[in-house]
């Protein structure tokens, strides 16, 4: 009788074998940090290091998955790599671009991988395109994923499955030829002439049942392409095409990222590598930058804080458009701001976030039939908090329009009838309790953030004011500020002098550093000082910042979470700021050491094991890495 031994009982000792170990079973789902980010400004991927698209959602990045095996590894994937190997040497991203190359040395040979969403020349010539609300461009998407292959010496015998599943793993399509011979392939699924996929490659397709593949032995000098495309853009018809189209896209990001003003220093391709996955993260015809190009990613391992970040929050824009504009990527911050505008202009009730086109229903629901990432469920579409009371939204707007103001030295009349509404409203509604930067889903507070950021309405309002000359709604607004800043200051701090969650607590929360960000405080005042110190005393776990404690928060939800990371990049910033020069350096040291191994960041980092958690990659961690590089920089240089 063959005797059966579960994976997690100790193994007995025979013969010379080794004293028993404990066999865990590994997780099937890589680890967050593991996957890279393809983008072509309309449509974003995830690849593992298995060389499976494990993310992908068509015709933009907020639409359904067609490859979803990330949440549910049945719902789809797109595989290309050694039949026999799932790890590979060495992966990269070609210099100032964002084309993933993945290595793979075999016992036989070896073979290298490129993956890119391609970018070519405007093609929109006699026709405008539809989705298309910014300024064209010289460049625009192509609508294809690319692969090449390449073998470098021996031989290889590499494989391709492609599945498609799509409406997020709910519709499974048929396969079938669009031409004479096996090298295209179109996946529809029934009756549905939008969920439609075409696979163009050199070498040879079948299909077995759900999936299109490719088996075949590649040797020595070998090149060959595989093209994924969703669109009426032809994919390329040749390697020969196929490779100068990506060189095409790769001289496109290196172009766009050279615009940039990066300093000399050792952090520059940090810098670098976060301007690119901003710029990524951008959906290109309407300027709108996502929080993250996924959804229901957990911020604990297996527990429900998994929320859908594919969409666009006001209080972003504030921090983008520093960081775009700093950096010198004048055209992105415009585009994003005229979103923002547009969004302004076209309601007097500003939501907190919008759809990436400007949608104001992100009605939450969940998809049931998948597993989640790694058993962590529900998985989320949409997201609830998008019509929450939250009072920050119109101190992020009036910020962002003096941000712009200042660096174009000019403001546009017709949003000044609603930039007035909008000082107005954080002036009446800045006494009302509100659910806080966190969209916390329990009572709402006071939450001593929000009030200042209706202090940032009211400040920004006025100076804007002055800039038209008109000093009487100036001094108005000003004497609003100050009427808020000393409540604030009066209630929104304990005996210690520490600003505090909201008006009826000690607790501390990582938001608070937002003072020092926004100038509510100078420098050297002992209280910003005393509450700079003490989130990064007391508000941390092994060095790295939390939100909240969630037991001294009622935020509607069970279990913990990781560490913020765009938290800890706010505390290296506003130690800078408060002279703790030192501290903000080791800081900034050590998050940069804990990105993943091709530069990006999660939502969350675990700090004892370094593990990200969450949406990936995270638009708001990039900013917030920006923005305390160059606080640093900028203190040494001062020094």
């Amino acid at each position: 009788m063959t005797s059966t031994v579960s994976p997690l009982e100790p193994q007995g000792e025979t013969g010379d074998q080794p004293a028993p170990k404990w066999r865990l079973p590994r997780s099937p789902f890589p680890p967050i940090a593991d996957y890279a980010f393809l983008s072509d400004c309309q449509v974003t991927a995830l690849v593992a290091p298995s060389g499976n698209v494990e993310w992908m959602c068509l015709p933009r990045m907020d639409s359904p998955s067609v490859f979803g095996s990330i949440l549910d590894r049945d719902a789809g994937g797109f595989r290309l790599g050694p039949a026999d190997m799932m790890v590979p040497t060495a992966r990269r991203y070609l210099p100032g671009t964002l084309i993933l190359e993945t290595s793979w040395g075999t016992p036989t040979g070896w073979v290298i991988v490129r993956d890119a969403l391609l970018m070519g020349p405007w093609h929109h010539e006699t026709e405008r395109a539809y989705r298309y609300r910014r300024t064209p461009t010289d460049y625009d998407a192509e609508h294809v994923l690319l692969r090449t292959i390449r073998c470098v010496n021996g031989e290889v015998q590499l494989v391709m499955n492609c599945t498609p599943v799509f409406d997020y793993g709910r519709i499974q399509p048929t396969w079938s030829y669009t031409a004479e011979g096996y090298h295209s392939a179109v996946a529809q699924a029934d009756g549905e002439d939008d969920d439609k996929v075409w696979l163009t490659t050199d070498l040879r397709l079948g299909f077995e049942g759900p999936q299109a593949a490719i088996r075949t032995l590649v040797k020595e000098g070998d090149t060959h392409f595989v093209a994924l495309s969703w669109s009426d853009h032809e994919a390329p018809q040749s390697y020969e095409e196929a490779y100068r189209r990506q060189v095409w896209t790769a001289h496109h990001w290196q172009h766009w990222l050279a615009r940039g003003n990066f300093p000399d220093h050792p952090w520059r391709t940090h810098l670098e590598r976060s301007a690119l996955t901003l710029k990524g993260l951008t959906y290109a015809p309407t300027g709108a930058i996502v929080a993250a190009s996924t959804t229901s990613l957990p911020e604990t391992p297996k527990g429900e804080r998994n929320w859908d970040y594919r969409y666009t929050w006001v209080r972003d824009s504030t921090l983008a458009l520093w960081a775009l504009d700093t950096l010198g990527f004048d055209w992105e911050a415009s585009d994003f701001f005229w979103f923002i505008a547009d969004l302004a202009e076209s309601s007097d009730d500003l939501q907190i976030m919008y759809g990436i086109d400007g949608a104001t229903d992100l009605t939450e629901s969940f998809l049931e039939h998948l597993t989640g990432y790694d058993g962590a469920r529900p998985v989320r579409i949409g997201n609830g908090a998008f019509d929450q009371k939250q009072l920050d939204v119109w101190g992020a707007i009036l910020d962002s329009v003096w941000i712009h103001t200042k660096s174009r030295d000019t403001l546009d009349e017709r949003l000044w009838p609603i930039l007035t509404g909008f000082v107005e409203s954080a002036i009446k509604h800045w006494v009302d309790p509100d659910r806080g930067i966190w969209e916390v889903r329990g009572e709402p507070r006071h939450f001593t953030s929000s009030k200042v950021m209706c202090w940032v309405a009211a400040d920004r309002g006025a100076k804007l004011a002055r800039v038209r000359e008109d000093d009487e709604l100036a001094q108005r607004w000003q004497t609003a500020a100050d009427e808020m800043h000393a409540e604030i200051c009066e209630r929104g701090t304990d005996e210690r002098g520490v600003f505090t969650q909201h008006y009826e607590t000690d607790a501390l929360d990582a938001s608070n550093l937002l003072l020092a960000l926004v100038g509510f405080l100078p420098p050297d005042d002992p209280r910003l000082h005393a509450t700079v110190l003490a989130i990064a005393d007391e508000l941390t776990d092994d060095g790295l910042v939390l939100r909240y404690r969630v037991e001294e928060t009622d935020d509607g939800l069970a279990g913990e979470e990781g560490t913020f990371t765009i938290c800890s990049f706010w505390l290296v910033s506003c130690l800078a700021i408060v002279g703790e020069m030192e501290r903000a350096r080791h800081l900034c040291e050590r998050l940069l050491n804990l990105a993943t191994p091709l530069g990006l960041y999660a939502e969350e980092i675990d700090a004892k094991s370094g593990r990200h958690l969450g949406n990936f990659p995270q638009a708001f961690t990039h900013l917030g890495l920006i923005n305390a590089v160059l606080k640093v920089i900028s203190a040494e240089d001062d020094e």
